[in-house]
């Protein structure tokens, strides 16, 4: 019942309001614009959420993350260009609908499953978290040492292309949050400048890797492709009927089940979900033709998956301050520059700010619904606007942003290498959620693996006696195994064909 008078609470703040209304606009204009992911969005928002208050700024960040699913199905209906890339499976009968004349019902029932989607997404995360969340009362030293190894190797060993690539990847992220003032002995470490003597802050990294580097890599890119005038003049957002929902019962409840399959697992994601879904909606379709041709199941099920996703990712975030994904890591990235520790002492200490996180997002979800109706038309008109003005505006967003939270010229410095760092991982196909979460779990790796040490004179088999840190890191290197062993059959059947 506490619980219920914070998020009764929440509903009454104005602030949490707005938030939810402002952060579902803006994620829905962002996820329209092709490249422009729902972790990008977040990353644009994150330096102005600096002076919020923690559930303003909390509610706001998660508001864009709903919002982006949505909006990337837009331009993947109308153009077949996905403005996310779990909206990718969408565009594969979205548009086909679209070349029929039913584009227009292709958006609403992408708008309407991705809010049925949502609000199950939020029911599983009420009923998950805070068990969940018990469970890490239970965890020691060398436990939370273990849980950053497992989540680390967990990402790393399912993050596309090379597992390699993605251990380096969290290597660098752990080598970054090693920069600053070490916490045990009070000596500074690779601090060449006294900015540097609390550490690289992760909020500048987060905006340079996942906003600049894509802002680098679109300027070197041709423009991309544009709405029909014709084809958008005859486009109305047409709602489905209860009976037609009722008839994609199958589709969505698949989309919801991997929608909570793969949100609560780390590092697997929307996109993952979609396709899933897609594959599976079309198996178990009594017309699987349809499929490719305009099917409505085939814009129901991935909707419903990545929409279910975006609530269900918090899950291993809130818990175990493990994120499921790149959108969530930047959401993580916000509760730690408010204080917050998430885990089971959140809950306790200020569950203020989770169950107001909750009514949030029942509001962004509910909302999503009359937002969705009235910004089709400027989402439209935005996708069409020239490229090279919308690329300088989200240059001057960053970089205003970044400024905004220190006033220093140093920190420009700090977002721009950042992005380099990110333009040329992007070239090379290096994943950033391993690198984002090293960053951001460096600390708590590096402190629990210090006090595990302190606490038994430097005896490392306390990571071996402990029954909880035992069965993570053995979770750890069974991935690890698993992936390595997947990507060497992979590259011999690639040698044999």
């Amino acid at each position: 019942m506490e619980g219920l008078g914070y998020a009764l609470d929440a509903l009454l703040n104005y602030g949490v309001l707005l938030a939810a209304a402002g952060g579902v606009v803006w994620g829905i204009l962002g996820g329209a614009l092709p490249g422009i992911s729902p972790s990008i969005a977040m990353a644009l928002l994150l330096p102005f959420t600096y002076a919020m208050e923690p559930v303003v700024a909390i509610v706001l960040l998660a508001s864009t993350y709903v919002g982006a699913e949505y909006g990337g199905s837009i331009p993947a209906i109308l153009i077949r260009t996905p403005g996310t890339n779990a909206s990718a499976a969408t565009a594969i009968d979205g548009y086909e609908m679209q070349k029929q004349g039913r584009g227009g019902e292709a958006l609403g029932l992408s708008l309407m499953t991705g809010v049925l989607g949502g609000l199950f997404g939020l029911a599983l995360l009420v009923l998950l978290t805070e068990p969940l969340a018990r469970v890490a009362l239970l965890f020691t030293p060398p436990a939370y040492f273990a849980l950053g190894v497992l989540g680390l190797s967990v990402i790393a060993s399912l993050s596309e292309g090379s597992m390699l690539k993605g251990l380096m990847a969290g290597v660098v992220g752990l080598m970054i949050a090693t920069v600053g003032t070490d916490s045990v002995s009070g000596v500074g470490r690779f601090t060449y400048r006294s900015e540097l003597l609390e550490g690289v802050p992760f909020i500048l990294v987060m905006v340079g890797v996942f906003a600049v580097s894509e802002l680098m890599l679109q300027s070197s890119q041709p423009d991309w492709s544009k709405a029909e005038k014709d084809k958008v003049r005859d486009t109305r957002l047409k709602l489905p009927s209860v009976a037609t929902l009722w008839r994609l019962r199958r589709a969505q409840g698949i989309g919801w089940f991997f929608g909570a399959l793969e949100g609560v697992m780390p590092g697997a994601g929307g996109s993952v979900a979609a396709f899933m879904s897609y594959n599976e909606a079309r198996r178990w379709s009594k017309e699987p033709g349809k499929f490719g041709h305009g099917s409505e199941e085939g814009v129901a099920a991935p909707e419903s998956a990545n929409n279910v996703v975006a609530c269900t990712a918090l899950v291993p975030t809130l818990s175990f301050g493990i994120p499921g994904s790149n959108s969530t890591a930047v959401l993580l990235g916000g509760l730690l520059i408010h204080g917050l520790q998430p885990g089971p002492l959140l809950f306790t200490q200020r569950p203020d700010i989770v169950y107001g996180l909750f009514a949030g997002l029942l509001l962004a979800n509910v909302g999503m619904l009359i937002i969705g109706m009235l910004i089709l038309t400027p989402a439209i008109w935005l996708v069409n606007r020239p490229k090279p003005y919308l690329m300088g505006f989200i240059y001057a967003l960053v970089f205003a942003g970044a400024y905004s939270i220190d006033h220093s010229v140093f920190d420009l410095g700090i977002v721009l290498a950042a992005g380099l760092l990110g333009y040329v991982m992007r070239v090379f196909g290096f994943p950033f959620l391993p690198l984002v979460l090293g960053l951001v779990l460096g600390y708590m790796i590096e402190a629990n693996y210090r006090r595990a040490l302190v606490s038994t004179n430097g005896d490392h088999m306390v990571f071996v006696q402990d029954p909880i840190s035992l069965f993570l890191l053995a979770t750890a290197l069974l991935f690890v195994v698993i992936s390595g062993v997947r990507e060497i059959s992979i590259r011999r059947r690639a040698r044999a064909t």
